[in-house]
């Protein structure tokens, strides 16, 4: 199998590279109106599940947490990219390749880890104050813009990588999730300087949208952050910033492309399930619009048409069996999913889609992901918890786990158990006041 850390492309970046293109054929008429999702009740987002349902959960989270715990470097508190999920030892893997959105959402998943008392307390606040510190003074940044990979001990980037834009969001949404948790002077000085720091602008290139990133060896990458995706959270946090924030306008200038599925009607390109999960992982967006859209009840509607989709391919997915996203396949590493059909989509499962989904669709992404491990458990699941993806009636179970795969279903777990992550985030004045500049109001 292909490392994610021998590829030329970034993970999120790589559909785009291959497919940007053909946005276009996935625009509706201006005039179309999305399908209404109804509101979730935020003052009891797991009111449905059962106390058995509330015990996988639980189980499933404190694998994740494990991960973030044990595939990390203790000196850099860099979090490996990817790592083998059959080991029994907890033993670092061998592979060097960290990834600065997996540290970010394992800055996160130590908070929950705290909260939910799965290791001690002194262990976890260790690991933040290494890592906030080796990023702050001893890992290497353009303008406060980190690499998408680099190596684990060493901070140093792996040569092919970029300076990623959309990565570095994630870092930093971990970053404050840990600045508003715990109260630490310490933990809030690092946290704010890694914040602060970041020259926003320079990202824009002298453009209305943010490149997706920038090579020491060839300068900016051609592609652009310019219609809506997992982007929200990039345009917030410097729109928000307290130092070099970039104008309130920018939120209009990403396009808002509509696509239809069967009745589903959502704002979406051409794009796998995550990117309407990644932002929501810290951003509550439950109860909120803004002039375009409600975000939350738009990503409802968007797993909805997913699920729908998966049941009409006629490659053995059914309400237990369904869920296609950014993940390893038994070929490499793939974008794949839909509607419309994206990638070679062959009846693989993806557990991330349901886990990163379960705010919104929380009895039928619970349905799912107990049946996986109810069927395939012994074979799919291990260490950490779901592999990344398999395909049982080809016999392949992907031997590795992502750490952003683990990590957006931990947080999407905890934030349909408790709302913690939203709560905790939004705890911090930059995020609420870049939505009150966007014209964010309740509804």
């Amino acid at each position: 199998m292909k490392d994610s850390a021998s590829q030329n492309i970034t993970r999120r970046g790589a559909f785009r590279l291959i497919g940007a293109g053909l946005l276009s054929a996935t625009a509706a008429s201006p005039g179309a109106h999305a399908a209404q999702a109804p509101r979730r009740r935020a003052s009891s987002p797991a009111g449905s599940l059962s106390p058995s349902d509330i015990g996988f959960l639980d189980d499933m989270q404190r694998a994740a947490c494990l991960y973030f715990m044990e595939q990390v470097d203790p000196a850099s508190g860099q979090v490996l990219d990817r790592a083998s999920n059959k080991t029994s030892t907890g033993k670092l893997d061998s592979r060097a390749a960290g990834s600065i959105a997996a540290t970010g959402f394992g800055l996160s998943a130590l908070c929950i880890a705290d909260k939910r008392a799965y290791a001690p307390s002194d262990v976890i606040r260790k690991q933040v104050l290494s890592t906030l510190n080796f990023h702050l003074n001893n890992m290497p940044h353009e303008r406060g813009f980190f690499s998408h990979f680099n190596n684990i001990k060493t901070g140093q980037p792996l040569s092919w990588s970029e300076v990623s834009s959309i990565d570095t969001a994630i870092f930093l949404c971990g970053v404050l999730t840990a600045r508003a948790y715990f109260n630490d002077s310490t933990i809030t000085y690092l946290a704010t300087q890694l914040y602060n720091r970041v020259e926003w602008s320079w990202m824009l290139n002298g453009g209305d949208t943010f490149s997706m990133g920038w090579h020491p060896a060839t300068g900016f990458l051609p592609l652009r952050w310019d219609h809506y995706c997992e982007l929200m959270m990039l345009y917030l946090l410097a729109i928000g910033s307290p130092t070099n924030p970039i104008s309130p306008d920018h939120w209009n200038n990403f396009t808002r492309p509509r696509m239809r599925f069967d009745t589903f009607n959502y704002i979406s390109g051409r794009d796998p399930l995550f990117v309407h999960q990644y932002s929501h992982a810290w951003f509550d967006f439950s109860g909120k619009r803004d002039a375009y859209a409600n975000y939350f009840n738009n990503s409802v509607t968007a797993t909805r048409a997913h699920k729908a989709w998966c049941l009409s391919l006629n490659r053995g997915y059914d309400d237990d069996y369904w869920g296609v996203s950014a993940s390893d396949w038994a070929h490499g590493y793939t974008a794949w999913g839909g509607p419309p059909l994206m990638g070679p989509v062959d009846g693989s499962v993806v557990p991330a889609a349901a886990a990163g989904s379960l705010p919104f669709l929380p009895t039928e992404c619970v349905r799912v992901l107990r049946s996986l491990k109810q069927k395939f458990g012994k074979d799919a699941w291990g260490r950490y918890g779901p592999c990344d993806s398999f395909h049982p009636d080809q016999l392949w179970y992907d031997p590795d786990v992502l750490g952003i795969d683990l990590g957006i279903g931990l947080l999407m777990a905890e934030n349909l158990r408790s709302r913690f992550v939203w709560n905790t985030f939004m705890q911090n004045p930059e995020p609420v006041n870049a939505m009150n500049l966007c014209g964010f109001h309740t509804v």
